[in-house]
């Protein structure tokens, strides 16, 4: 029997489970309890989290509420805060930017705690079994590049943390919302029509930013874990011929662990499970203008992968 999803809630009972106990959902391994009665806030995440699987035990990895704050300052300005198993661990944003704050917010409740998994800051996407890690700074079209290809038959498994078990080296997914930015925004709801967005919010600290929602074949597989196949650091250039340049091993697993959370914290361990990554992985410096021929370099190395 399938575990009953957010969308299965009418809208007046998704409110009131927001505003007392909060919302108890699935997103890949961890379970996260949102309580929250901002308007803006509940409709995004009513928008893209419809899938998620509900949880009905009670328990969470991550507790965290988005509301405003408290005192005196609820009322000099219109702002909100995030708060997570009871701390606050950033400064107060803008109230509109509740949303994406949010967002913001669950991953650094990942990144911060799930040290049983080493965590590279990189989008990781999969076809046919194999798994592609796309390690990348900001700006570089990481996100844009992976909310093609998702809409393009590869799978989601996280779009900002790749999570590496350090038991076996298997990838873990996290699919949830990809967060876009700026130009990548019209770029995709042109270039993808049929995706769903959450309204774009403006003068946040990285510029306009909006949330692409989860392929639901993406969330339903959120139980899958897949094995690595390619390491490709992706760069966005316009104008700019496509280029697949092979990186040797070496060098990819040090821009690897440069991209990485815990690395260091893990010691041993890190070190072992990401030399476990590398060995399976082939390495690629991706240099692309034109999503469409970007896709189809993907689709390549899948196909050369399947015909092995």
């Amino acid at each position: 029997m399938s575990a009953l999803t957010i969308s299965a809630l009418p809208a007046a009972e998704l409110r009131r489970r927001l505003t007392s106990d909060g919302v108890y959902f699935r997103t890949g391994v961890f379970t996260a309890c949102l309580h929250t009665s901002l308007e803006h806030v509940t409709s995004s995440f009513a928008l893209l989290y419809g899938d998620y699987a509900l949880s009905e035990t009670g328990y969470a990895d991550f507790h965290v509420e988005v509301r405003p704050p408290r005192g005196l300052r609820r009322w000099l300005r219109p702002q909100v805060d995030f708060i997570a198993d009871g701390a606050s661990p950033f400064a107060a944003l803008p109230r509109d930017q509740g949303f994406p704050m949010f967002e913001w917010g669950l991953n650094w409740c990942v990144s911060s705690n799930a040290h049983y998994y080493l965590m590279i800051h990189a989008a990781v996407i999969e076809k046919n079994g194999r798994a592609a890690i796309l390690p990348a700074p900001p700006g570089s079209g990481k996100s844009t590049l992976c909310a093609a290809l998702i809409n393009k038959g590869w799978r989601l498994l996280s779009d900002e943390l790749t999570l590496i078990r350090r038991s076996d080296a298997q990838l873990v997914p996290l699919p949830r919302p990809v967060s876009l930015k700026n130009a990548s925004i019209p770029l995709m709801k042109a270039y993808a029509p049929n995706a769903v967005f959450s309204p774009s919010v403006s003068d946040t600290v990285k510029g306009t930013v909006a949330h692409m929602k989860a392929p639901a074949a993406s969330v339903e597989r959120a139980d899958e874990t897949a094995l690595p196949g390619w390491i490709i650091f992706p760069r966005y250039e316009a104008g700019a011929p496509l280029t697949l340049t092979p990186v040797p091993r070496t060098r990819g697993f040090m821009r690897v662990a440069d991209n990485a959370f815990n690395y260091v914290e893990l010691g041993a361990e890190g070190f072992n499970a990401l030399a476990s990554v590398i060995r399976q992985s082939d390495c690629y410096d991706l240099h692309y203008s034109s999503l469409d021929e970007a896709v189809a370099a993907f689709d390549g190395l899948a196909s050369q992968a399947e015909q092995r």
